[in-house]
């Protein structure tokens, strides 16, 4: 039949049938089926050797002359080649890839791949700084989306951390890209939203004293006065646990499940950081020491900034730094000391230098004593800068 409004209305579904489909003779393959819930539009073609037919949508809701118009397209296009019904399942696979499902596979992929330390952070951004993209098919994620969303985390954790949310997000993408899960990295031609600091920045001794006397007895200003002293690794010491220390023998063992190069460490502790940690107080039942909650020690960014403007106050001159700049200025400190560089090394667990290559693999004395002896002698040195800096604060 030609199919009309008039004639459609009157299509029946016979008594038994579950459902049947009337075909319009003004264009083959186009019809209605009916159903026991309704009619809908059809459109029916052969495609790839198989037999394919699309459903255009409820009889009630698109007309006819507009139902016709789509089914014409659709046949159309199956003319020049095309396989809509291929086309709308592969749509479909991409929609439900979504951003989630990629990173949890990147990150399986990147375990295995990435040093302990390069995974946590890669982990941490990823599921953190682009958590609300994830509902979102991968594909779907736009350059002026991924720009917008690095513009609200250089406002909330500075640009820093954008820049490292933004090169985690276009290492992800790089990997869908190999697997065929996305076709473009939306983070190529977004900008850095903040200058690197190049690592090379060591505190003088006016600017040490000044950031230790910054220092509050609270959590951040501990973990900062023992990254002074121990010369040790930020996240090392924010989630050190009191099963590692042993105060009494004045030694703390990073286990190689913790340490940046996956290597088992020993600290020995000098008598300040010893009394450091005997003055943090202990939580009944926590073994961490830093921190509350599951993990170790968090909030570094507020700390931090609040530790810069009570040091700036002291000393206006006083040049940005990191946390890091602490570890580099130890070392100087020790070698300006006359510390012997594989001695530092060994301090600060380094497998470069003097301790990398065959050197590395055939020298596995750990230097415990020498160790332990550059620690101290830094330890004084620090002290000694601190009661310096008091001294003139006083005489001022």
């Amino acid at each position: 039949m030609r199919f009309t409004q008039k004639t459609v209305s009157n299509l029946t579904l016979p008594t038994g049938r579950p459902y049947v489909i009337a075909w319009d003779d003004a264009l083959p393959g186009f019809g209605v089926r009916i159903n026991p819930s309704g009619k809908v539009w059809v459109v029916q073609y052969r495609a790839n050797g198989k037999s394919r037919r699309e459903t255009l949508g409820r009889v009630n809701v698109i007309a006819l002359e507009a139902a016709r118009e789509a089914a014409r397209r659709v046949l159309a296009r199956v003319q020049l080649g095309a396989d809509p019904h291929a086309e709308r399942a592969e749509t479909e696979a991409r929609r439900a890839t979504t951003l989630e499902k990629v990173v949890l596979r990147y990150l399986q992929n990147a375990q295995g791949r990435l040093k302990p330390r390069s995974y946590e952070e890669v982990e941490r951004h990823l599921t953190k700084h682009w958590a609300n993209l994830w509902s979102l098919p991968v594909q779907n994620v736009g350059r002026a989306l991924v720009a917008s969303r690095l513009e609200e985390i250089a406002r909330q954790n500075g640009p820093i951390a954008a820049n490292r949310a933004r090169a985690s997000l276009s290492a992800l993408y790089s990997f869908a890209l190999g697997m065929g899960l996305a076709d473009l990295n939306p983070v190529v031609g977004t900008l850095k939203l903040g200058e690197e600091v190049k690592r090379d920045h060591v505190l003088t001794d006016t600017e040490l004293a000044i950031v230790w006397e910054a220092c509050r007895q609270n959590d951040h200003g501990r973990i900062v006065q023992l990254l002074i002293l121990a010369g040790q690794r930020r996240e090392e010491v924010g989630g050190m646990s009191w099963p590692e220390i042993d105060l009494d023998a004045a030694i703390w063992v990073i286990p190689a499940s913790r340490s940046k190069n996956g290597r088992f460490h020993e600290v020995p502790l000098s008598p300040e950081a010893v009394t450091t940690l005997r003055n943090v107080p202990r939580i009944l039942g926590r073994d961490l020491v830093f921190g509350s909650g599951l993990g170790g020690y968090s909030g570094w960014s507020k700390a931090k900034s609040e530790l810069d403007a009570r040091a700036s106050a002291m000393m206006p001159a006083l040049r940005p730094w990191r946390l890091h700049d602490l570890r580099r200025t130890a070392a100087t400190g020790m070698a300006n000391l006359g510390v012997q560089p594989h001695i530092i090394e060994a301090v600060l667990n380094h497998l470069s230098g003097t301790r990398a290559g065959v050197a590395g693999i055939y020298n596995r004395a750990t230097y415990f004593e020498e160790k332990r002896a550059a620690l101290n002698l830094w330890s004084n040195y620090v002290q000694e800068l601190v009661s310096k800096q008091s001294a003139q604060k006083l005489g001022s």
